[in-house]
């Protein structure tokens, strides 16, 4: 191999390594440019079905203050902040709170979400993630998960864990409610 020829092959081993490095340090799409969601960040669109079948898509909810909790019916933190997120749920509703309680039903018995709702007395949605759409996008690892998003659309906090106490949620949910 001459010089001119070790000299072109080293060009397009520099041009394809450096072509190699953008396609694969870019985000793929605009989701993934986002570790998870954040504050700070839009909420992650997504449509799902209560237990009754009515569809929500929280694109909709836009104008309104929305919490999105991640949870199950076996989680006993879930069960533990229930009954406060109910309590908040009421007291704020008027003001324009919407509380999106998202069942994990893919790891959940869909079976035991109807005795969890009546024991609770929850009147807010339930939604039901079977095919783990929601749990994927908002990169739920563990359960309760639970998301402040304000008006605009935009996550206020994220609270991962639990229980959550009446307290916290008086001060997230007065947070997301601000215009």
């Amino acid at each position: 191999m001459n010089s001119q020829t070790k000299r072109i092959f080293a060009y397009v081993f520099i041009l394809a390594l450096g072509a190699w490095r953008i396609i694969f340090s870019a985000p793929q799409s605009a989701d993934e440019s986002v570790a998870a969601p954040q504050a700070g960040f839009l909420a992650p669109n997504f449509i799902l079905q209560t237990t009754e079948g009515k569809t929500y898509a929280l694109a909709d909810l836009r104008g309104q203050a929305v919490l999105v909790n991640i949870w199950a019916t076996w989680c006993p933190p879930c069960k533990a902040e229930m009954p406060a997120i109910q309590k908040v749920y009421e007291e704020y509703a008027q003001r324009g709170l919407v509380v999106l309680a998202v069942n994990s039903a893919f790891q959940d018995d869909p079976a035991q979400i109807a005795p969890f709702r009546e024991k609770y007395q929850l009147t807010f949605p339930i939604l039901l993630d079977d095919a783990a759409l929601v749990s994927r996008a908002y990169q739920a690892r563990s359960l309760p998960s639970s998301y402040f998003i304000d008006r605009r659309g935009v996550i206020s906090e994220v609270v991962v864990g639990g229980p959550m106490s009446e307290a916290l949620l008086r001060a997230r949910v007065e947070e997301i409610l601000k215009p």
